[in-house]
């Protein structure tokens, strides 16, 4: 079939399975531009290129699939650069398709070129320039493959507009001749029977389950690993929900903001058994003094994350649901009774909700997470942006399956939840889908809500506004003097802006609102803005200290008025 370059670009987006595409036009990308009505996608006009990113890393986390942005040369490309990094860091698999200045131009420093795989060689997977037609087939075909195979990420194509507007004799390629491109890791027999054997004589074993687990899918196994031996269970941040956390074995969250019992199993245990993640020093703390008593399996896919933070007795590479597969017939049923009585005693004594009761008659953010979970029974996505709130959520929304909380792990990107939020929602439009953002994150990306009202898309907004960039604030009061510097935060009236978009808003600013604003929010057939007013200085706790190991938490001060830990509700 002849096709002009353009019209691959398109063609191959639709043989992916890619039926949304999030993107903004320019002139280096209009041949491509013009030739989209032909084809059944839908484009989602952002207001900002990294915008389109976290729309695209939201819908690829949604639905499974490669999320696909679209956007101009020069300007347009490097607004990509934020986007790409967090895709890199939290391993999304996105292509993004860049314009670019006719090839005789490149070099001459024409109207907005870019060096545009310069620019993102170091935040993405793969990229490519592409200044010869011959060139394109192949390197669509190749960018969506590397993209989502192995530990996916992102990959930039990087298209000359000659390039889109000339024609060659096109047929999709069925395989992909690069080599290297199809490298398989070598499973080792020896790894799996070491990693069983440890398994087996440990007294306290302790599962470590990162966001690999839910790129692998690799759920049930690993909750048939962990009933079969009855092994208590900590997720990562991008981890939560690998299992129930009302399941008994589940501990929650583990880390620099996770629970303090949780934070003793890692520190107590004998054998860490770390799941597709990569020892984050937000997981770790200081690495010298992390799980001092274990011996480490590491299940990972990637190589180069192996030994890279935490030395590990046995290394077992691989896609971790094939990897425990393997594994679990080589396991045998276990109790570890007193383990898990150790656990609880811990968890009857130290809780992770540290709040001072001087503090509970004001409205304050764990609140509204619980009341969110409450009024919406756990059945929604929820996308975080990133500082307190991103935590609060994390320790007072019950997840209860994979997918529950999408948001920025190890780039740590203000500005990525409500595009991320928008990505979420068209991809899973049947699903309520909640947006929950600080004061300050919102405020880097709120242009956002002029693509939602174009769009239709039917995303609930909660504002946490303490009128601080508040892990900020957090930090200089604790290790600072409380000197706040650059951290107190002017807003906007945050309902009269979602009134000039057209979006329906409440402001709360008490406990007894809460729930109503939220139930309102939920029964709209649209998107539906809430701003909560909450109390300026709460802190997340409990805190490891930077530079503290993580068995040494920063605790509240005070009395504790809530008794509870993640998965069982407290009252409030």
């Amino acid at each position: 079939m002849e096709r002009t370059g353009a019209q691959i670009v398109w063609e191959t987006i639709l043989r992916e399975g890619v039926d949304v595409v999030f993107g903004y036009p320019g002139g280096a990308i209009l041949p491509t531009y013009d030739a989209m009505p032909d084809y059944p996608v839908r484009h989602v006009l952002v207001r900002h290129e990294q915008a389109a990113v976290h729309m695209a890393e939201g819908w690829a986390r949604a639905t499974g699939k490669v999320g696909v942005c679209m956007t101009t040369s020069g300007p347009g490309a490097t607004n990509l650069v934020t986007g790409l990094a967090n895709a890199m860091m939290d391993s999304i698999p996105v292509v993004a398709i860049t314009g670019q200045v006719a090839s005789n131009l490149l070099g001459g420093d024409a109207f907005q070129e870019t060096d545009v795989t310069g620019v993102t060689l170091p935040v993405t997977k793969y990229n490519y320039l592409i200044t010869h037609i011959d060139e394109l087939p192949e390197a669509m075909a190749e960018a969506f493959y590397i993209a989502r195979s192995g530990r996916p990420g992102p990959v930039v194509v990087d298209i000359c507009k000659d390039v889109q507007n000339a024609v060659i004799d096109w047929t999709y390629p069925e395989t992909l001749a690069r080599p290297g491109l199809h490298k398989a890791l070598r499973q080792e027999p020896s790894a799996v029977h070491r990693a069983s054997e440890l398994i087996n004589q440990a007294s306290r074993p302790l599962i470590l389950a990162g966001h690999g687990v839910q790129m692998g899918r690799a759920e049930a196994e690993l909750i048939e690993l962990a009933e079969r031996a009855q092994i208590p269970v900590v997720t990562t941040l991008l981890g939560l929900g690998n299992i129930p956390e009302q399941h008994p074995l589940a501990l929650g969250m583990g880390g620099m903001h996770g629970e303090a019992a949780t934070n003793h199993a890692v520190q107590e245990c004998d054998v860490l058994i770390a799941i597709g993640m990569r020892f984050d020093d937000r997981v770790t703390g200081r690495l010298d003094r992390f799980a001092p008593k274990a011996k480490v399996i590491h299940f990972e896919l990637d190589p180069s994350e192996v030994g890279k933070n935490v030395r590990p007795t046995v290394t077992v590479l691989g896609d971790c649901k094939q990897t425990l597969g393997a594994l679990l017939p080589g396991i045998q049923p276990a109790t570890h009774g007193q383990w898990l009585e150790t656990i609880r005693g811990w968890q009857a004594t130290t809780h992770q909700v540290d709040i001072a009761d001087q503090e509970v008659d004001e409205l304050i953010p764990p609140f509204v997470m619980r009341q969110l979970w409450h009024a919406t029974k756990g059945e929604c996505t929820v996308v975080t942006d990133v500082g307190q709130h991103q935590m609060w959520e994390a320790q007072y929304f019950t997840h209860l399956r994979p997918g529950h909380l999408i948001t920025s792990g190890g780039l740590g990107t203000m500005g990525f939840g409500l595009p991320a939020a928008v990505g979420a929602k068209l991809g899973k439009p049947n699903e309520l889908v909640w947006a929950i953002v600080g004061d300050g994150g919102f405020q880097q990306t709120l242009q956002e809500l002029g693509t939602i009202v174009q769009e239709n898309v039917a995303v609930k907004i909660g504002i946490i506004n303490n009128g601080f960039l508040g892990m900020v604030r957090q930090w200089q009061q604790l290790f600072y003097e409380k000197r706040y510097a650059g951290t107190p935060m002017l807003s906007p009236d945050y309902v009269k802006l979602a009134d000039a978009y057209g979006i329906p808003a409440l402001r709360v600013t008490s406990n007894d609102e809460v729930y109503p604003a939220i139930q309102r929010a939920n029964a709209h057939n649209g998107p539906f803005l809430v701003e909560f007013q909450v109390k300026e200085e709460v802190n997340v706790y409990p805190m490891v200290a930077p530079g503290g190991a993580v068995g040494d938490m920063i605790r509240r001060p005070g009395p504790v008025i809530v008794q509870g830990y993640s998965g069982v509700q407290p009252s409030w």
